[in-house]
């Protein structure tokens, strides 16, 4: 009889540690963290202080169509001289990010945002040499055929 009880007793024990660490994991107040489901929201307020008007005011960004440079005129320049860089995709005047030069990569550059096609950028102080003008629009990254920056 003693044998059956600490059979019976050894067997609900066992039970005990598998069925007990799967009770536990449920959450039960909002927000919690459940073991294997990662942070949840269930129950919880949604996020206070959402502003609809500026959300409808946010440029949407046509991120399909990935900017091409086709030109930098004129080729050569020195720095503070102005050139214009055409090309196709560049977005609007909101999705527009920037322009730099290769050659000066941590300078900023003034540039003005003229069309979908065309940008018009002021060269750095760079060393003179061959540069790249890159941009960024909305859809990704495009880079010139090379440039001569002149020395001042």
């Amino acid at each position: 009889m003693k044998t059956w009880r600490s059979v019976r007793l050894l067997l609900l024990g066992v039970i005990g540690l598998i069925v007990l660490p799967s009770i536990a994991s449920f959450a039960e107040e909002p927000g919690a963290i459940v073991d294997g489901a990662g942070f949840t929201l269930y129950d919880t307020e949604s996020i206070k202080g959402s502003d609809a008007g500026k959300v409808e005011r946010d440029p949407v960004c046509d991120r399909s169509k990935r900017p091409r440079i086709a030109k930098v005129e004129p080729d050569e320049a020195k720095p503070g001289d102005k050139v214009v860089i055409t090309g196709e995709h560049f977005g609007t005047k909101e999705c527009f990010h920037t322009v730099t030069f290769s050659a000066a990569s941590r300078t900023p550059v003034d540039f003005t945002f003229i069309s979908d096609s065309a940008i018009e950028a002021t060269v750095p102080d760079a060393k003179a040499g061959m540069s790249f003008v890159i941009i960024v629009a909305g859809g990704g990254s495009a880079q010139s055929k090379p440039v001569l920056i002149k020395s001042q």
